[in-house]
């Protein structure tokens, strides 16, 4: 397998990813669905609320190495430099946590 082409152990998506195809998917690909149910759907479905909740930290995770231009505009044009220049961005914003007093 490539890099990054396993499949996870859970999709946490907002509700924009509830529709019945994305859930087939990940029930076929074993992976499971984190994501809330649409107002508009008249069956009930569960979700995980404790997990839910990790997919604010996730996305304020993201917002921060959005931050560094090279990252946001995505100069790098194959996965591997891009993943590379991720992984710089989290060390560095890593070290100023771990710096801080």
């Amino acid at each position: 397998m490539a890099l990054g082409e396993d499949d996870p152990d859970a999709l946490l998506g907002d509700k924009a990813y509830d529709s019945n195809p994305i859930r087939a998917d990940l029930r076929d690909r074993s992976v499971k669905a984190v994501i809330p149910p649409r107002a508009n759907r008249t069956e009930d479905i569960r979700y995980n609320k404790k997990l839910y909740r990790l997919r604010n930290l996730i996305e304020r995770l993201v917002n921060k190495l959005k931050q560094y231009r090279r990252i946001a505009t995505r100069y790098e044009k194959t996965a591997r430099s891009y993943l590379s220049m991720v992984m710089l961005g989290a060390i560095q914003l890593w070290i100023k946590f771990v710096n801080t007093p």
